[in-house]
C-alpha cells in the first residue's frame, strides 16, 4: 500500500490543492482548513451545502505564507496572515463556537462580492484551534475549520467500488480526502486503527458521515440530478441514519508526508 494523492484546502469550501508533499501536524495537512468565511452578521459559518459559489475560490499560499484568493471575474487578491490575538470575531462552526483573527476589509469585500452576500474571512492560528468533538481522539488533538477532524482518508479502491456501483466514475474531490492510499481491497480502511506512513503514525478515530456536498461535481459546483453518490452510497454504506465514506484521522507528532510513501497498518 502507497500514499497516491495529498490534498488541502486552505479555505474551507473551496478549490482542493494537489500536493506531492507536506508537513503534517497536529492541526492536519500544513495550512489544511485554516481559513473560514462566515456571515457577517452573526459569524455562522459558510460552505458549498448552501454556497456552491464558493468551489469557484481557488486559494493557494504565497512565499510569505500569505493566502492567495482567485476566482472567475475577480482580481486576484492577497491576505496576509492576521496576528493571532488581532481583531477577533467570534464563530460558529456546527456546535463549535470560538474567537478567532478577521482577515480584514479588503477580504470581506472581495468574498461579499462573489457570493453576493455580507461575509468575513477568518483566521485559526494554532493556539486557537478546536477541541475534536467529544468521545473522539487525545486531549491534546486539536483541528483548524474542519467539519471536525483534522484529516480523512479514503482508500481508492473505495472509490473504484463505488463507481462501479454508480455506473459512472465519480471523482475523488466528491469527497474532500487529505490522504488517499492504493493498494488495500475497497473498504478496507474501515478496519483499521492505526497505520504508519513514513515515520509517522496515524489514529483512524471514526468514518466520516456523508453529506449532500457530494453531489456536487467539484470541477463545475453543479449537484447531481440523480443525488449521485449519495443514493448509491445510501444503499450500501448507511448505518443508524448516517452514509459513511471514509475515515477521520488524527497524527501523533509532527513530520513530513509524500506522495508514493509506503503505507502500514499497524492495528
Amino acid at each position: 500500500m502507497f500514499l497516491s494523492a495529498l490534498y488541502r484546502y486552505p479555505v474551507k469550501s473551496a478549490q482542493a490543492q494537489r500536493l506531492q508533499a507536506s508537513m503534517v501536524g497536529n492541526l492536519g495537512l500544513d495550512g489544511d482548513r485554516r481559513w473560514l468565511v462566515v456571515e457577517q452578521e452573526n459569524g455562522r459559518f459558510l460552505t458549498q451545502r448552501a454556497w456552491p459559489r464558493l468551489g469557484q475560490i481557488s486559494a493557494s499560499y504565497g512565499e510569505q505564507g500569505q493566502l492567495l484568493l482567485q476566482a472567475p471575474g475577480q482580481a486576484p487578491l492577497e491576505v496576509p496572515v492576521p496576528h493571532a490575538d488581532n481583531s477577533l470575531r467570534g464563530v460558529t462552526i456546527w456546535r463549535d463556537t470560538l474567537r478567532v483573527p478577521d482577515a480584514g476589509d479588503a477580504a470581506a469585500a472581495w468574498l461579499s462580492e462573489l457570493l453576493g452576500k455580507a461575509v468575513r474571512l477568518v483566521y485559526c492560528p494554532e493556539q486557537r484551534a478546536r477541541y475534536l468533538p467529544s468521545g473522539y481522539g487525545l486531549n491534546s488533538d486539536r483541528a483548524a475549520f474542519p467539519d471536525g477532524f483534522p484529516l480523512l482518508l479514503i482508500g481508492q479502491a473505495s472509490l473504484d467500488e463505488l463507481s462501479s456501483r454508480v455506473g459512472r466514475p465519480m471523482e475523488m474531490l466528491r469527497f474532500r480526502p487529505n490522504l488517499v492510499v492504493e493498494g488495500a481491497e475497497a473498504f478496507a480502511e474501515d478496519r483499521w486503527k492505526r497505520i504508519r506512513i513514513g515515520d509517522m503514525t496515524f489514529r483512524v478515530l471514526k468514518p466520516s458521515v456523508r453529506c449532500i456536498l457530494t453531489t456536487l461535481d467539484p470541477a463545475t459546483g453543479e449537484r447531481s440530478p440523480d443525488r449521485e453518490p449519495l443514493t448509491t452510497l445510501k444503499t450500501f454504506r448507511e448505518k443508524e441514519g448516517d452514509v459513511l465514506f471514509g475515515q477521520n484521522l488524527a497524527v501523533d507528532g509532527e513530520g513530513e508526508l509524500k506522495v508514493g510513501m509506503a503505507v502500514e497498518v499497524i492495528e
